[in-house]
């Protein structure tokens, strides 16, 4: 059965304007009015009509389109490139301001170029290339941080002495960074070592306070710790604490260790009250003895050494008064080889003003007959030994001229 698109036509052979058509609305080929296409075939006019519809559909299915019952009224269009340019700047701006960052005062940023360290911030507002190229960390090189050790009654620590006695003991440990001193070559600065070498700051202080003061308390005996050498515990435990810490690369820098309690376990506190009275009476008692030994030995060595001086004072006088009797006699003995009668006189004479010069004496004169009366002899001799204490040579000399 032939296919007429238009009116007018007249079978096969038709004649009209339009001719013969196929079932497609395209002339036949004029031969017996048969078309040669194939039934698959499509005109062109009907796959614009299809490809228009898919877009619509498209449109509409994303927001796009608009204009009468939901038809589309326009294709969409890429924007203009100075549009996309600018949107590009602003998102390079953005980017790189968010590269600044703040350092508060006593901080220090630690600057990371992929991950590996490459310098150190000082305080103040600063800049650096934004993530994935740079990074910072910011940490507080001048504030104090503290640990305790044993502070309450559940967490107790309990130490063994070097006498085999059980102490409970408590300490705070206070520390920071390091300051940046001088480095060697290659050598990271303490903020950048507290940050990479290091896990845990405070657990790593904790541990190995608790270490440095267990071996502290090993080497030292009961009473001292809980006495005298409080001080001394806390030296040595902050010298070895140091050590630790300086070996782990910590950049941590210990400011000071208080040593606060350090009492023997609650079920031995009274024997051990006990004991330290024994020990305080046996101390009073010592310093007691010392101080009477104090004040009988000085003494004593006083004495001796006075006996001493005075034996040697003794010992120059006689040696002094040996020699002088020996140079008396040599003179003596020279003057009688000169004038013996005289000497003999005169030494005779000495020797009797030696023995009568303190003698009760009376003057007996044969001419006078007897005893001289008008002399008061007596009164004589009182007044003579007076003057002779009061003066000894005086009475000397007068002696030898009566």
């Amino acid at each position: 059965m032939p296919w007429t698109d238009k009116p007018g036509g007249s079978g096969s052979n038709g004649g009209g304007p339009g001719g013969n058509q196929g079932p497609w609305g395209q002339p036949s080929n004029g031969s017996g009015g048969q078309d040669n296409r194939r039934p698959g075939d499509r005109p062109p006019s009907d796959l614009e009509d299809l490809l228009k519809s898919g877009r619509d559909r498209f449109r509409r299915a994303s927001g796009r389109g608009g204009g009468n019952g939901g038809q589309g009224t326009g294709d969409f269009q890429m924007p203009s490139g100075r549009v996309l340019g600018l949107g590009l700047g602003a998102l390079a701006l953005l980017y790189l301001a968010s590269g600044f960052y703040q350092v508060a005062p006593g901080s220090l940023g630690v600057v990371t170029t992929f991950g590996a360290y490459s310098g150190l911030s000082e305080p103040g507002l600063r800049w650096h290339m934004p993530f994935p190229i740079q990074n910072v960390q910011v940490e507080p090189v001048q504030q104090e941080q503290s640990v305790s050790i044993g502070g309450s009654q559940q967490a107790k620590t309990s130490m063994l002495t070097s006498d085999l006695n059980i102490v409970d003991v408590d300490m705070a440990v206070e520390y920071n960074i390091q300051g940046s001193g001088a480095l060697e070559p290659g050598e990271l600065p303490a903020v950048a070592k507290f940050l990479f070498n290091i896990e845990e700051p405070e657990r790593l202080v904790e541990a190995a306070a608790e270490s440095a003061l267990r071996q502290v308390v090993g080497e030292s005996e009961f009473g001292p710790i809980i006495s005298a050498d409080r001080a001394a515990v806390n030296s040595r435990t902050q010298d070895i604490l140091q050590s630790i810490l300086d070996s782990y690369d910590s950049g941590i820098n210990v400011i000071r260790v208080n040593f606060g309690r350090a009492d023997p376990p609650e079920e031995v506190i009274p024997a051990q009250r006990d004991v330290i009275d024994a020990r305080s009476a046996a101390e009073q008692r010592v310093n007691e003895a010392t101080r009477t030994a104090n004040s009988i030995v000085p003494r004593a060595q006083g004495e001796a050494r006075q006996i001493e001086l005075d034996a040697e004072a003794y010992a120059q006088r006689v040696v002094l008064e040996s020699r002088g009797a020996a140079s008396r006699f040599n003179d003596i003995y020279a003057e009688y080889a000169l004038a013996p009668e005289v000497t003999r006189q005169r030494m005779y004479l000495e020797t009797m003003e030696g023995v009568l010069g303190r003698a009760n004496k009376v003057i007996m004169d044969d001419q006078a007959g007897g005893a001289v009366p008008f002399l008061n002899l007596n009164d004589v001799v009182r007044d003579t030994q007076a003057a002779s204490r009061r003066a000894p040579t005086t009475t000397d000399q007068t002696s030898g001229g009566r």
